[in-house]
């Protein structure tokens, strides 16, 4: 898929009622866009790229399901995100007037909802000049996208798949956020915004606590059981933890990860809107619910409450060894519904 990067150079208010003077936002195409090809946005999840070749490449390329000369693919990468758009680890203009060590804006950028994403993924749209989306996708917070978007803007879309995600962020959610969160406070380099490598301890840790909510008991009996049966302390899993904080810390930021989780705290569609049974009932599209049976984060009561609130709604349920990350790793499942129920 082809990398752009939107220059919009416009004010922009985001939801906290802080405004800067323009954005950046990337996105991929997976070919040229024109009226006659269907439309597939797909939403990425917390710390993805906008190309989702990379990252859900069983589903999503050329004589794939989601075949990307077939259809107009297109994915937006979140506001706050560090892959492009504009984020805590982009260039604040303004940075000398306020005496900064650094010219980015880390803890200075505007807190980010998931409104605001939704909103820049409409300014991509409208550059574009988009009249209709046949079928957007999200798992996880690509699915708050999804559903923030089919309710703000529901004659938009034929088809809005919402996979591993809810309403409203949960408690249980919000908890596992704040400690994520707690972890990275806890790296003194991070507040000091030295630079854009503050906080990378925190992060690591981070990611720890964040793999225990996307993964699941059985997953790990699985692949990070001890071979020798006769081993003192139990090592695999602990060197599977460090590694994992390790190659996200490669990756991504602290201050991109912190304003992404906070991001997910903002989700709540009933928000302004009567409350989230309310803000459901504005959905149009003929909606796919799937929730993952070993799920610990987003339980699949909470995709079973979507498809009952929702007018047009199904609910299907994929099984998975590994939890929330199953809507990256259950391609075959998911494209087996898909193919059911999108009449295309």
């Amino acid at each position: 898929m082809e990398k752009h990067i939107l220059k919009y150079d416009k004010p922009f208010t985001f939801e906290c009622g802080k405004t800067i003077g323009g954005l950046d936002i990337c996105y991929h195409t997976g070919s040229q866009y024109s009226e006659d090809k269907k439309v597939i946005w797909i939403c990425h999840a917390l710390t993805a790229n906008s190309n989702p070749e990379e990252w859900w490449n069983l589903l999503v390329g050329k004589d794939k399901f989601f075949d990307t000369e077939k259809y107009f693919i297109i994915c937006v990468n979140m506001l706050g995100s560090c892959y492009g758009s504009s984020g805590p680890s982009s260039v604040d203009i303004t940075a000398k007037d306020k005496n900064k060590s650094t010219n980015l804006y880390l803890l200075d950028f505007p807190e980010v909802s998931v409104r605001d994403i939704v909103e820049a993924h409409k300014i991509v749209k409208n550059h574009i000049g988009i009249k209709k989306i046949d079928l957007i996708i999200g798992g996880s917070i690509g699915g708050f996208q999804a559903l923030e978007w089919s309710i703000s803007e529901p004659d938009l879309f034929q088809y809005s798949v919402l996979i591993a995600c809810n309403a409203r962020v949960s408690p249980w959610g919000t908890a596992f956020n704040e400690s994520q969160r707690m972890a990275i406070l806890a790296d003194n380099t991070f507040c000091e915004q030295k630079n854009i490598k503050g906080g990378e301890k925190g992060l690591e840790a981070a990611r720890s606590t964040a793999l225990l909510s996307y993964r699941s008991y059985e997953g790990y009996g699985i692949t990070q059981k001890e071979e020798n049966a006769d081993t003192l302390f139990a090592n695999k899993a602990c060197s599977y933890q460090q590694y994992q904080g390790k190659k996200l810390s490669g990756r991504f930021d602290a201050y991109s990860y912190y304003y992404l989780s906070k991001s997910i705290d903002s989700h709540n569609v009933g928000r302004k809107r009567g409350g989230v049974e309310n803000a459901l009932s504005a959905v149009k599209a003929k909606t796919i619910c799937i929730g993952i049976g070993s799920d610990v984060l987003f339980p699949v009561e909470e995709q079973k409450f979507l498809a009952k609130h929702i007018r047009n709604a199904e609910y299907f349920e994929i099984t998975s060894q590994f939890g929330h990350d199953g809507f990256l790793l259950e391609w075959e499942q998911i494209q087996n519904i898909l193919s059911k129920v999108c009449k295309f």
